[in-house]
């Protein structure tokens, strides 16, 4: 597995933390309207975990934040 980008997911997730605070949302939540397993987004957000997610998932988690995309890159 590459190691290239594992900065860039790290980066995401925090972004998507940061979203999902400021809208109120807390992490069940979020999971549950993207329609992903809780543990596979604490795993996503975890600053020390690289988890990498499709670009499907990427696009829900940003319509249910209610953000462009492009803020989360």
């Amino acid at each position: 597995m590459s190691l290239k980008h594992d900065e860039k997911y790290k980066k995401i997730g925090i972004k998507i933390s940061q979203y999902r605070n400021k809208v109120g949302l807390t992490q069940e939540e979020l999971a549950n309207k993207v329609g992903i397993s809780y543990s596979y987004l604490t795993q996503i957000e975890a600053p020390n975990v690289v988890k990498k997610m499709s670009l499907e998932v990427l696009f829900d988690i940003a319509d249910v934040l209610k953000i462009d995309v492009k803020n989360l890159i």
